[in-house]
């Protein structure tokens, strides 16, 4: 599968995963402006997400297998991984299958552990606002406000939303991505360990890294290391982007 692809930057390798129901264009900042300076940046839009191809098949092997897929098609033997939530845990997914290839993994508010259904609300009011049958933006977000009142989540969800020659449509493969939601918040079930140095970064405010989860990240990663940025939630990145640059960055750099 070719995933579709920005690029930024020099130098360096660095790859970065974005979470369910994102894209790779949730990263574009960061990227441009603060990782590009130092690394050439790959960062795909994950199957069935963004403007990448869709498929009936939905698990971390399959996605691990794309992204090993993509490395080889663009030169990449080795390098930097840094994914967030659903991508960060197809990161560890990268790294336990070809560790060689990972020089220094980053692992952004999210464990190898399995999760409670959070996301089925926000999937039923995706389907509920049924954007074919509306006027444009406004109108699916007034749909979406009856369930999800945080505009934050709205606005990203709303980055979904396409025009077709129809009307709108949502991006994501909404049927495939709600099949295989059991297998995405899944724990992971890989027989390795990756020993490169490993960063966690979670948010002060999240509740996806518990202290007791490092037990069992180390238990894949045992060089993992812990990062707590302050006033930041789930979407640390996007709420504390100083901050968790600085963070990341201090440690590829080192």
């Amino acid at each position: 599968m070719q995933l579709h692809l920005r690029e930024y930057g020099s130098g360096p390798p660095m790859t970065i995963l974005h979470g369910f129901l994102g894209a790779g264009g949730n990263w574009h900042t960061l990227s441009r402006s603060v990782f590009g300076e130092h690394f050439r940046v790959l960062v795909p839009d994950l199957r069935n997400h963004g403007q990448s191809p869709h498929d009936s098949r939905m698990d971390y092997e399959a996605m691990a297998e794309d992204i090993l897929a993509m490395w080889d098609e663009h030169g990449v033997e080795q390098g930097l991984l840094m994914g967030h939530s659903m991508g960060g845990k197809l990161a560890m997914q990268v790294a336990l299958t070809a560790p060689e290839r990972v020089s220094k993994l980053v692992v952004v508010d999210i464990a190898p552990r399995t999760y409670p259904p959070g996301h089925l609300v926000i999937l039923e009011a995706l389907r509920r606002a049924d954007p074919a049958s509306r006027g444009g933006r406004d109108e699916v977000d007034a749909v979406l406000a009856e369930t999800i009142p945080d505009l934050g989540v709205r606005q990203f969800l709303l980055k979904n939303l396409r025009r077709t020659e129809a009307g709108f449509d949502w991006l994501p493969n909404l049927d495939v991505l709600e099949s295989s939601y059991d297998q995405l918040i899944g724990g992971l079930h890989v027989f390795a360990t990756y020993e490169g140095p490993t960063l966690v970064v979670r948010g002060e405010r999240s509740d996806y890294v518990q202290d007791d989860d490092m037990d069992v990240l180390r238990a894949y990663c045992p060089q993992a290391e812990l990062v707590t940025i302050a006033d930041a939630g789930h979407w640390v990145h996007a709420e504390q982007p100083e901050a968790f640059s600085d963070a990341v960055m201090g440690f590829v750099l080192e």
